[in-house]
C-alpha cells in the first residue's frame, strides 16, 4: 500500500520515493505529540496515540524517536506545542480540497496554505464549506501479499469493518471513524502491524478535470502536501487514462 489508499484519484500522496525521510519522520513525530497530548501517554491505555505510534513504525521509525515524541507531548520533556486546523477550498476546475495541518503557529500556516491556493487557481473558503461533500472515514491497509482477499474480506467484516478492497497491490479496509481503533486491534491480532492506519475524507461524488487545468491543479496539491504543517490533503477529483496520458508525454 505504501501511503496509498484505494482513492488513488481522491486522497492525493506524493510516493515515498519523492519524500526525504526526515520529513516522513517529523509529520509521524507530530501526530505522536498531539495523540500523547491528548490522553494518556501510555500507549495501550491512548487509542489515537497507539494509532499514531503504529503509523510511525510503518516507515521504520528509530524506536528512541518515538519515544522522545511521546515525553514531548506529555510534557515530560520540552518540545513545541502542535495543534490542529482544518482548511477548506477550491482548486481549479471547481475541486473541493480539504488540507489538515498540525502546526505550531497558526498564523504561519494559515497565510502558506492561503498563498498555495491562491497562487495555483483556487480560493481559501471557509471551515465546513467544502466538507460536507465528503463523507468521514476509517482506513486500514496491508500489502497483497498478506493474505488472500477472501480471508481478508472475512476478518475485516468481523472486526467491524464495513468494506473492503483488495487489488494486486493492497488489502484496503474501510470502517466507521468511531470503530477505527477496534478495527486495528483486531487485524493486527491476525495479520501483524497494518502499513496504513488513518482518517480519511472520501468524497460523496467526483468532478472530472481536464487537461486544461489538471496540471495546475497536481501543482497545487503538491505544493500543500510539500508543506511541513500539513499532515494530509484530500480532494474531490477525477482524472480519465487519456488525459494521465497526456502528462506523461
Amino acid at each position: 500500500m505504501a501511503g496509498h489508499s484505494q482513492f488513488k484519484n481522491i486522497m492525493y500522496r506524493k510516493g515515498a520515493q519523492d519524500k526525504k525521510r526526515a520529513k516522513v519522520f517529523s509529520k509521524h513525530i507530530r501526530e505522536i505529540q498531539v495523540a500523547a497530548r491528548s490522553g494518556m501517554p501510555d500507549i495501550e491505555m491512548n487509542p489515537a496515540l497507539k494509532t499514531a505510534v503504529t503509523a510511525a513504525k510503518a516507515v521504520n521509525m528509530p524506536k528512541d524517536n518515538i519515544d522522545r515524541a511521546i515525553k514531548r507531548g506529555a510534557g515530560l520533556a520540552d518540545g513545541e506545542a502542535f495543534e490542529e486546523i482544518r482548511y477548506e477550498g477550491y482548486g481549479p476546475a471547481g475541486v473541493a480540497i480539504i488540507v489538515e495541518t498540525l502546526t505550531d503557529n497558526r498564523n504561519r500556516t494559515a497565510s502558506e496554505v492561503r498563498a498555495a491556493f491562491t497562487k495555483h487557481g483556487g480560493s481559501l473558503g471557509e471551515t465546513n464549506s467544502v466538507s460536507f461533500q465528503f463523507d468521514r472515514i476509517g482506513a486500514v491497509g496491508y500489502p497483497a501479499e498478506v493474505t488472500s482477499s477472501d480471508e481478508m474480506f472475512e476478518a475485516a467484516l468481523e472486526a467491524g469493518a464495513t468494506d473492503v478492497v483488495s487489488s494486486e497491490e493492497s488489502h484496503d479496509v474501510v470502517c466507521e471513524p468511531d470503530d477505527l481503533h477496534a478495527v486495528r486491534e483486531a487485524l493486527e491480532a491476525k495479520f501483524d502491524t497494518p502499513q496504513l492506519v488513518e482518517l480519511q475524507w472520501k468524497p460523496q461524488v467526483t468532478v472530472p478535470v481536464g487537461e486544461d487545468h489538471v496540471q495546475t491543479l497536481f501543482k497545487l496539491l503538491e505544493t500543500l502536501d510539500d508543506n511541513d504543517d500539513v499532515r494530509s490533503v484530500s480532494a474531490n477529483y477525477e482524472v480519465d487514462d487519456a488525459v494521465m496520458a497526456t502528462l506523461a508525454d
